[in-house]
């Protein structure tokens, strides 16, 4: 009851017309810097922080939860339309949702990923409010053990989803574990794979990776169909609405419902950010799919595959806002930039920022809720305008493309080193498309790969070295347990996709 008369409280400051422009501004801003390829919503609140510095602590921390949110649903704007995510976390998203967006349903992807949004987020917020106690008790049970088995969970349990051979899932899997070695070791400092070249002493930049293969790769990709006069180089058409029908709203709600589920509990949880819950929910999603035998999966583009990944994305972001107040935690880069905004302000997060400012927590909670009230109403009309994009001659839409993602390569460090690593991974991302190998367990070993690494070490280092303390608590058998079920059941379905070809081809014959 406590916790309802503050939000009310808050809901008030909220709503004061200052409050709602700042809101409205924050909106509209991080939507447009998260729709630039290669910056995303991450950098969206990188460079818009500053402007909030000129305002009361109230007003800036309202304003830079829309921009944080805003940012969110540029990224996945930006993938569904030009299979260039914004941020990692969209990744997922732009699977389904830019084969939906070459189908003539980019609209209807956009609205979907607005809608999903909104879901995940709003769900996420409101346990935020009534179960933060809960989010601290659920942040104390991972340690080192927990955190590695989760990563190994996302790694089988994706490449062997979402790829049609298991074989060309894993051959993924190990050029993302390739990419993740390079640079300095998290743990002993040491480089290695650098080959002497300082510019990679870093490692190489997630976004020049997810720049390299989604965009550059589908460029090559669609220029050569271009140049032989396939299908992908015609102007695509985008029909309908970006209001969902009946039988989308079937389909849409129990993977919001199951997205949302993946979400909340990783947004407390530092072990990767959003990417983990939001390809999980997508590798349900397509698992689910494979058992309904539907064959928009992969084809024209799955509502379901845009709605689990969004929902499960925005709630992460939701919680890890929560995680941020209630814990101090920062579970994410952006929810890191938060904690130096509220010491801007003398400020720091934690158990005792809820008794010390909660004139400011209440309506930054408050705000959550209506931002994404407002996203929901800004966004879902515009999303048919949006989809307009796809209207350019594709040699016109890709050239542009390519010119975006290269000044967002180049924005990262200002290196034209990035730009030919980004042009070379480009061309292995053609490489990959013509011979059928996966994208995604590429970029989830890349992104997790080094977390992976890290709590491994860690956890034998805490040991001593002895590997059974990789299990010796319930939940990473569980977590083995439920991974060993998955590999199974996706071997068997394998196995029986590849005797039903077989029976295809020789009844052919």
């Amino acid at each position: 009851m406590d916790q309802l008369i503050s939000l009310g409280d808050g809901f008030a400051v909220a709503f004061a017309p200052s409050n709602l422009l700042f809101l409205v501004i924050g909106a509209i801003l991080g939507t447009a810097v998260g729709v630039l390829p290669g910056l995303g919503s991450a950098m969206a609140v990188a460079l818009l922080l500053p402007v909030t510095f000129s305002l009361d602590p109230t007003g800036a921390f309202i304003m830079f939860a829309s921009i944080y949110f805003g940012g969110l649903f540029g990224d996945s704007t930006a993938g569904i339309l030009l299979n260039t995510p914004g941020n990692s976390s969209a990744i997922a998203t732009s699977f389904e949702g830019h084969r939906m967006a070459k189908s003539g349903q980019a609209a209807k992807a956009l609205g979907t990923a607005a809608i999903g949004a909104f879901v995940g987020g709003t769900i996420a917020c409101t346990l935020v409010v009534f179960f933060s106690p809960f989010i601290a008790d659920l942040a104390r049970v991972f340690g080192p053990a927990e955190y590695f088995a989760l990563t190994v969970v996302a790694f089988v349990a994706i490449s062997s989803v979402v790829a049609d051979s298991i074989v060309r899932g894993l051959v993924a899997l190990g050029l993302g574990f390739a990419i993740s070695l390079v640079g300095i070791d998290g743990v002993s400092g040491a480089e290695r794979f650098t080959g002497g070249i300082p510019q990679v002493f870093d490692g190489v930049s997630i976004i020049v990776l997810t720049v390299g293969l989604l965009a550059l790769g589908e460029v090559l990709h669609v220029g050569a169909y271009i140049r032989t006069g396939g299908g992908p180089g015609k102007i695509i058409d985008s029909k309908g609405s970006p209001f969902l029908g009946r039988s989308d709203w079937r389909k849409v709600i129990p993977a919001f419902l199951r997205g949302t589920s993946f979400g909340v509990p990783f947004g407390v949880i530092p072990v990767g950010g959003s990417e983990v819950p939001t390809f999980l929910a997508y590798g349900t999603e397509k698992r689910l799919a494979r058992r309904r035998k539907d064959p928009d999966f992969g084809g024209r583009g799955a509502i379901q595959g845009v709605a689990a990944p969004e929902a499960a994305g925005n709630a992460t972001a939701g919680t890890a806002m929560g995680a941020l107040l209630a814990l101090g935690i920062p579970t994410s880069a952006t929810a890191a930039m938060m904690i130096a905004a509220f010491q801007q302000y003398g400020m720091q997060p934690g158990p005792l920022l809820f008794e010390r400012n909660a004139d400011l927590v209440w309506p930054l909670l408050a705000s959550f809720f209506v931002g994404l009230v407002i996203l929901l109403i800004i966004n879902l009309p515009f999303a048919a305008v949006w989809a307009k994009l796809l209207l350019v001659p594709r040699h016109y839409l890709y050239a542009g493309i390519t010119v975006l993602a290269m000044l967002g390569v180049y924005a990262v460090a200002s290196r034209t080193f990035d730009m030919w690593v980004a042009l070379g991974i480009g061309v292995v991302g053609f490489i990959m498309r013509r011979f059928s190998i996966p994208i995604a367990p590429v970029l989830i070993a890349a992104i997790l790969g080094p977390v992976a690494e890290v709590q491994l070490r860690r956890a034998l280092a805490i040991s001593e070295g002895d590997p059974v303390a990789l299990v010796a608590s319930p939940l990473p058998i569980v977590l083995y347990v439920l991974l060993a079920i998955v590999v199974v059941f996706s071997g068997v379905r394998h196995l029986q996709a590849a005797q039903a070809k077989r029976r295809e081809a020789a009844a052919i014959r």
